[in-house]
């Protein structure tokens, strides 16, 4: 039997997890084709991909397409870069752009509570956001935060989104009790050191950056506190798409699960594939630690990944977002798939 109809074969979770993690020898696959957009050629099943091409957390999945794995799982996988907004996100989606791919759990949430077919398949990571301040700010917790200012890089980014959930559970008004102030991209610590902010809620690898190169005290990330041991990234997928290709996202998955346990296993590769392809404009160092920060070998399947989202969606019950009249459970349990089952 060749490698690709062994791909192919449905896989329980059990023998999937008891293989996974050696990464055997694939066909080579083409080089990059253009921004985002990476092809390979062989008698596979296409898919189409979104992702965030400059986010540390998304870099597993180019690396895991220039490695082969993929393609070793029977796929012709292209990668569609949709912009570091979850509102693209769901666009890319919508207009079948791409068919599937991963992005924050928040960002998908009121989507699918406003009728957005999507399926969710795969949480892949937890981490990736971090709140920072100046180490001589008086600030030394979330709770410290009361009639502070704090910049970002969007007016709905998705640090704002999630420091809003630990603001909210601490006390603390997210919408009245602080100030949120946009700043360019790349300039969000410099409002802060400027006086303009008190506080920096943005995403890794930049965040990263900005605690190692301002000495920035680190108060909260979505590793710890309410975050701890919980989902940042969920991959799904377009639901009619879905309905005529589960076998295809199955495979998906089972790649995707390869490829985060791999990087948990070899983040400097990764790391090293990140800065010499994406050129992020960081040093490999800061990109190593930040992927080894990461839980790539903590995966949510099934009914851990269905706590994972009704607990997303009570948590944005609390600042708003998500209607009251919402039910967590009921919601979780329509829109999460046992990709394994």
């Amino acid at each position: 039997m060749s490698d690709t109809t062994s791909a192919k074969n449905h896989l329980s979770r059990r023998t999937l997890l008891k293989t996974v993690g050696a990464v055997g020898a694939a066909a080579s696959i083409g080089a990059i084709v253009g921004r985002g957009q990476y092809a390979i050629a062989g008698n596979l099943d296409k898919v189409k991909l979104e992702w965030t091409e400059v986010a540390a957390c998304h870099s597993p999945i180019g690396f895991g397409l220039s490695k082969g794995i993929y393609t070793k799982h029977g796929l012709d996988v292209e990668l569609f870069y949709q912009g570091a907004s979850g509102q693209t996100l769901i666009q890319s989606l919508a207009t079948h752009k791409a068919e599937a791919g991963p992005g924050l759990l928040y960002d998908w949430l009121k989507p699918i509570e406003q009728g957005f077919d999507v399926k969710l398949f795969h949480g892949s990571h937890g981490g990736c956001q971090r709140l920072l301040v100046k180490k001589d700010s008086g600030i030394k917790t979330i709770a410290d935060l009361r009639g502070k200012t704090i910049g970002t890089f969007d007016v709905g980014s998705p640090s704002r989104v999630a420091f809003s959930v630990a603001l909210a559970k601490a006390g603390i008004d997210p919408e009245h009790d602080v100030t949120w102030k946009v700043f360019p991209f790349d300039l969000v610590a410099e409002g802060v050191e400027r006086g303009e902010a008190d506080a920096v809620a943005h995403m890794d690898p930049w965040a990263y950056s900005y605690e190692k190169q301002h000495d920035f005290l680190k108060i909260y990330d979505t590793q710890t506190g309410i975050f701890q041991d919980r989902v940042c990234c969920v991959l799904g997928v377009n639901g009619n798409y879905y309905e005529s290709n589960k076998d295809i996202i199955r495979r998906v998955a089972a790649a995707n699960l390869e490829i985060h346990q791999y990087t948990s296993e070899h983040p400097d590769e990764v790391a090293k594939w990140y800065f010499d392809t994406l050129k992020p404009g960081l040093p490999l160092e800061d990109l190593t630690e930040v992927l080894a920060s990461l839980t790539y070998h903590k995966n949510w399947f099934g009914k851990e990944l269905v706590a994972e989202v009704r607990e997303g969606y009570a948590n944005l019950k609390l600042t708003g977002v998500i209607d009251e009249s919402t039910d967590p459970d009921e919601i979780a349990n329509r829109v999460t798939l046992d990709i394994f089952a």
